[in-house]
């Protein structure tokens, strides 16, 4: 296979501030569908000087940002591009009174853990989201009646010239499953949620309710990306889905859960061909049959 033009660019940027490189890397490693071929190149900045040297080559590199893969397909034939995933250092948590000031790459159910044993109560709802706190913010990631925008204070980014901007909630257009950052070239790398005192045995036992709730309605036995489709306005598609007689209906490996029909599942060798073809065939059917047309929550890459 030939070598992009951006190859030997990115080469030596990653000698120049000594990036940890990889070449021809499985993303079905990097993704709760277990799905997608391997990535060009993926690179690991562990400083935020670092990051911010491959942000400030955005124009000329084709960049993808990747958090925990909680809410996205990748193809077969893997992105033929750059795959930046943040280090173990973007996963700090500090407390400052009653702020929790998180890096990008810290997982909620850690800050959720965190919360609790600090005794600060409003992350509950977030205990058992598969993703990072960037991903999170990303998409106003919610469940269970709570969303990032009810704690979110402030977001900080790395914009395309490397510079850290910092953003109050009120200005990231918080919406159903959207910020300011959605589609953006901004690059999230920590983010402050407003908390409040609470009690540290009640907070463990509304984190441990919520999570029995995931296991007894979600197919966590399964990789999936939570809740495939978004929720139509007037509707659940989960219903919508159920309703159409759709529940177990398969392609290859890829499965409309028969425990949670908004689930889309890999049982085991699925690959994003069989996901794209049920994908399809839920959307048309449901369309048909109830005139809604539903939208995909999981982002597609490659």
């Amino acid at each position: 296979m030939q070598n992009p033009q951006w190859m030997e660019k990115i080469q030596s940027l990653c000698r120049e501030w000594e990036i940890p490189f990889a070449q021809q890397v499985p993303l079905r490693d990097y993704t709760t569908f277990q799905i997608g071929g391997p990535a060009r190149v993926m690179v690991t900045p562990s400083s935020e000087e670092q990051l911010a040297a491959i942000c400030r080559e955005r124009d000329s590199l084709p960049l993808f940002f990747l958090g925990r893969g909680s809410n996205l397909l990748v193809s077969d034939a893997g992105y033929d591009g750059i795959v930046v995933v943040l280090g173990k250092e973007f996963a700090r948590i500090r407390q400052e009174e009653n702020l929790l000031v998180c890096e990008a790459g810290a997982s909620l159910n850690r800050v959720c853990r965190t919360a609790r044993d600090l005794g600060l109560s409003g992350l509950e709802f977030a205990f058992g989201i598969p993703g990072t706190v960037g991903g999170a913010v990303y998409m106003n990631a919610g469940a269970y009646g709570g969303e990032m925008k009810d704690v979110l204070l402030w977001a900080e980014h790395l914009d395309h010239k490397g510079n850290l901007c910092r953003v109050p909630a009120e200005e990231l257009d918080l919406s159903y499953r959207h910020s300011r950052y959605s589609g953006s070239r901004d690059c999230i790398v920590r983010a402050a949620f407003r908390l409040t005192p609470g009690d540290s045995v009640a907070i463990s036992a509304r984190m441990e309710e919520l999570m029995a709730r995931r296991r007894e309605k979600q197919p966590l036995e399964y990789p999936s990306a939570g809740s495939t489709f978004k929720r139509p306005e007037g509707a659940f598609a989960a219903a919508l889905i159920e309703q159409c007689g759709l529940k177990g209906v398969s392609v290859g490996d890829a499965a409309v859960s028969e425990k949670h029909s908004g689930f889309l599942i890999n049982r085991g060798n699925a690959t994003c061909a069989d996901m794209e073809a049920l994908i399809a065939r839920v959307q048309q059917v449901v369309a048909e049959q109830t005139g809604y047309r539903l939208e995909t929550e999981v982002q597609r890459l490659g």
